[in-house]
């Protein structure tokens, strides 16, 4: 029995973008097109099937364990950009600044889809989606440098509005108007959750 339900929702790509030298900046180079391995996307800073970790699981691992890399890709709404822009008081916020593979329209609230959703485009491409992206002040010192004075209102902005992050489960290509159908997993919220968060 499958266990995830293909839905009628779609996200539409409306950006895409590499990052090419993490160490240079977190800032991506637009393109026209994004070339998927099981990695993720070819010849980009966050590819890699593993990955050092970092603070992000601090918990779990010690920094710079190698783990599996569920962070190949980073996933933002343009809507959400736009709700981020406003509480900054920016007329915009680009997606180069944030380090995104990918901006997408259509899917309301997508910084909360749930793990293991999945992106699948025409071709067959699919997304697996890890967790929703944190806000942090990497984009924030992009930002500054873009727009003196406006970076610091970044991280609290986009609380709740960063995106996802994803891995490549089938490889494939994502192409500007692509539009993405999402997958949800055919289980109940676990009724513990807040119990466990607390």
């Amino acid at each position: 029995m499958p266990a995830l339900k293909p839905t009628a929702f779609t996200a539409r790509i409306t950006w895409l973008g590499r990052v090419a030298d993490r160490d240079a900046s977190l800032a991506s180079d637009p393109v026209e097109h994004l070339p998927l391995g099981f990695g993720g996307p070819e010849a980009e800073a966050h590819s890699g099937v593993t990955r050092p970790s970092c603070s992000r699981v601090l918990d779990q691992h010690p920094r710079g364990t190698e783990i599996a890399n569920v962070r190949q890709l980073t996933l933002i709404a343009a809507e959400e950009m736009a709700q981020i822009a406003a509480v900054m008081g920016i007329g915009a916020l680009r997606p180069e600044w944030l380090g995104a593979s990918a901006v997408v329209e259509g899917l309301a609230d997508f910084s909360r889809l749930p793990p293991s959703s999945r992106l699948q485009g025409p071709d067959g491409v699919t997304l697996v989606i890890d967790m929703e992206n944190r806000p942090c002040n990497l984009p924030a010192r992009v930002i500054e440098a873009a727009l003196p004075g406006a970076g610091r209102a970044f991280k609290a902005a986009a609380e709740g509005k960063r995106g996802v992050t994803a891995w490549v489960e089938r490889p494939g290509l994502l192409r500007l108007g692509d539009a993405l159908r999402l997958h949800v997993p055919d289980q109940p919220a676990w009724p513990h959750l807040e119990a466990a968060r607390a």
